[in-house]
């Protein structure tokens, strides 16, 4: 227990820019109410921390120096799961703090989560399937891929409690490691707002999300530009780690579109308000992963708060969430074709009618169900339900 609140002392780490991972802000809501919050992160102290320890930006969080990936080449995994620059960091940061509880997020955080725990109970949140997480990369599929098999083999049975992203990817972890997680979707608050009105003539398409190579930005530019004229694209993008040369690239392809606009990114606390101006939200992702093809995204989340018609290429997650509650509409495929095809189908008086579902939607998909199951499981564990 913290000695100046008698609350608990929780420990909630990172290796996201915290103040842009909308999920672990969430996390920390739910945490702060329960605890006092010490982040460790990439980035500057988040809402509802009580305490930040900085994790320097620059280290990467893989064991990406010429030592640790020959050890990863000859699988010595043990001897290297603390190894990644970031992760010693951390470690230097934390120092002898000592915690109630520690929350790791993502596979990569697990070993140091319990090694800084000093035998306090570690709650991991997968958020996806870790394994696979980059599979497509060749050199992420030889050298990762088993190193974060190994991790979850190792640790998710030592884990006081997990939660995952949806349960198509808990299923996964449950066949494969045979632990239960607990869903808790990228959902965001309840936001109280209407549908704008869709103008006569004009269709307002809109994606945000990060600036990424692989999350398939070039389809949906390429779509727009074979549309009719009353369809517009505006793109909300974070730069990726790579010092925006991907954004650079998205910027530059554009410059000849005067129906295509790239905006500097917003807070996401910001976002719904933003994303409230237009009609759709537009989102293709071919599945090069499990995670790709059970996406289900906080930006479906982010567009039905913000009361938007969605269109979204094929994948089981969002088809489900999609055709229940009857907000939009689905891309058979992952090319611009298909998303081409998809969006030319929309009529103006068809995007109002998917808007108002969506207002009826937010109703029940937003984070009250999802904070509930953090609240329940972090309560359990710290033995304050």
């Amino acid at each position: 227990m913290s000695e100046g609140t008698g609350r608990p002392r929780i420990l909630c780490v990172s290796f996201s820019d915290i103040n842009r991972d909308a999920r672990v802000l969430r996390q920390i809501e739910v945490l702060a109410e329960l605890g006092d919050v010490t982040t460790a992160a990439y980035g500057a102290k988040p809402p509802g921390a009580a305490d930040h320890l900085e994790v320097d930006e620059r280290l990467p969080s893989l064991p990406q120096t010429p030592a640790g990936v020959a050890l990863l080449a000859l699988r010595r995994f043990d001897d290297v799961e603390l190894a990644a620059p970031a992760l010693r960091d951390l470690i230097r940061v934390v120092g002898d703090r000592t915690f109630d509880l520690v929350v790791a997020n993502e596979a990569r955080a697990m070993a140091v989560s319990h090694h800084v725990a000093k035998g306090a109970p570690v709650l991991a949140d997968m958020h996806e399937w870790a394994p696979e997480e980059r599979a497509h990369v060749r050199v992420w599929r030889l050298l990762v891929k088993p190193f974060m098999t190994h991790q979850c083999a190792k640790y998710l049975p030592k884990m006081a409690g997990g939660l995952v992203v949806n349960d198509s990817i808990g299923k996964l972890y449950r066949e494969r490691f045979g632990v239960d997680l607990r869903t808790v979707r990228n959902t965001g608050a309840y936001r109280d707002k209407q549908p704008t009105e869709v103008l006569d003539g004009r269709i307002r398409l809109v994606h945000s999300g990060g600036a990424v190579p692989g999350r398939n930005i070039e389809t949906l530019i390429e779509a727009v530009r074979a549309l009719p004229e009353k369809f517009t694209l505006d793109l909300y993008l974070v730069p990726a780690r790579d010092d925006g040369k991907y954004l650079d690239t998205i910027r530059a392809s554009i410059v000849d579109e005067p129906r295509i606009t790239l905006h500097p990114p917003v807070r996401p606390d910001e976002l719904v308000d933003t994303l409230n101006a237009y009609d759709v939200g537009i989102f293709s992702l071919p599945p090069l992963t499990p995670n790709h093809r059970f996406m289900l995204p906080n930006k479906i989340f982010d567009f039905v708060q913000a009361r938007l018609a969605v269109v979204f290429s094929t994948s089981p997650e969002t088809d489900r969430l999609i055709d229940e509650h009857e907000m939009g509409a689905i891309a058979p495929g992952f090319d611009a074709a298909a998303m081409r095809d998809t969006l030319a189908g929309l009529t103006e008086e068809k995007v109002r009618e998917y808007k108002q579902n969506a207002h009826t939607a937010a109703k029940v998909l937003n984070s009250a169900e999802d904070s509930a199951v953090v609240r329940e499981v972090v309560g359990e564990l710290l033995g304050t339900r």
